[in-house]
C-alpha cells in the first residue's frame, strides 16, 4: 500500500514548481553572468561592474522572491501587499548577506581576492538592498 499524498504536499509542490517555472531564470541568470565575469576576470579589469551586478542581484532575487509569494497565496490564503514587499525585502537582505559570506570564503579557501575590504561588503549589501527596492517600488500586481 503507497502513502497517499495530502492535498497540503500536493499544493505545496505546486506553487513551489511554479514559482520555479516562472522564474529560476532570475537568480540563475545572475548567477550565470557572476560565473562568467569570475572566470574572465572582468571584476580585476573593471571593479566598478561589481556595484551593477550587486544591484541588478537584488532585483532579480527579490523578483524570485515575489513570484513565490504569489504563487504561495493559493495555498496561505491572500497575502497583504505591504507584507509581501517586507517579506520579499527581508529575504532578499538574507541572500545579499549569504553572498557576502560566500565571497568570503571563495577569498579564504581559494585566494581569490573578490572581497576588497570592509567598505566593499558594505557597498555590495547596499547595492543588493538598492535592487530589491527599486524592484518593489515598481512591481505591479498581475
Amino acid at each position: 500500500m503507497s502513502p497517499v499524498e495530502s492535498p497540503n504536499r500536493q499544493q505545496s509542490s505546486n506553487w513551489i514548481s511554479a514559482t520555479l517555472r516562472e522564474a529560476a531564470w532570475a537568480p540563475l541568470s545572475i548567477l550565470g553572468f557572476y560565473g562568467l565575469a569570475f572566470s574572465l576576470r572582468l571584476f580585476k579589469l573593471f571593479p566598478p561592474l561589481d556595484m551593477p551586478v550587486h544591484f541588478l542581484g537584488g532585483i532579480v532575487i527579490t523578483y524570485f522572491y515575489r513570484s513565490a509569494l504569489r504563487h504561495s497565496q493559493k495555498l496561505v490564503g491572500e497575502i497583504p501587499f505591504p507584507v509581501q514587499v517586507l517579506f520579499a525585502f527581508t529575504c532578499t537582505a538574507t541572500t545579499a548577506i549569504l553572498w557576502e559570506f560566500y565571497e568570503n570564503i571563495l577569498d579564504f579557501f581559494l585566494g581569490t581576492h573578490v572581497v576588497r575590504g570592509v567598505q566593499d561588503t558594505i557597498v555590495d549589501l547596499l547595492m543588493g538592498l538598492l535592487g530589491a527596492l527599486v524592484f518593489s517600488l515598481f512591481y505591479r500586481r498581475r
